[in-house]
């Protein structure tokens, strides 16, 4: 989660670098902005149904997590398809 803030904020250092292999300068911003919203909805819904597991204990809540997990994912390919031109 804390990588998603810090990508968020601008700093694409901490993505993979054939992640961004092929962002133009201009772009930079726009694609980190998209990878750390990803980056934080996923480790965001592991900690928030971590904090309920603990108190709750419902076998239900992992429901949070795969959302969060699915909704982060396609932040993520979304800005790769979109600013790097493909996945890969």
């Amino acid at each position: 989660m804390i990588i998603g803030v810090i990508t968020f904020r601008g700093n694409i250092a901490y993505i993979h670098w054939y992640n961004r292999s092929r962002i133009t300068g201009e772009n930079a911003p726009k694609f980190a902005k998209v990878m750390g919203i990803g980056a934080t909805v996923i480790g965001g819904s592991i900690v928030f149904t971590s904090i309920l597991q603990m108190f709750f204990d419902l076998e239900i809540l992992w429901w949070i997590t795969v959302i969060g997990i699915i909704i982060g994912m396609i932040c993520i390919v979304y800005g790769l398809i979109k600013y790097n031109r493909g996945i890969f």
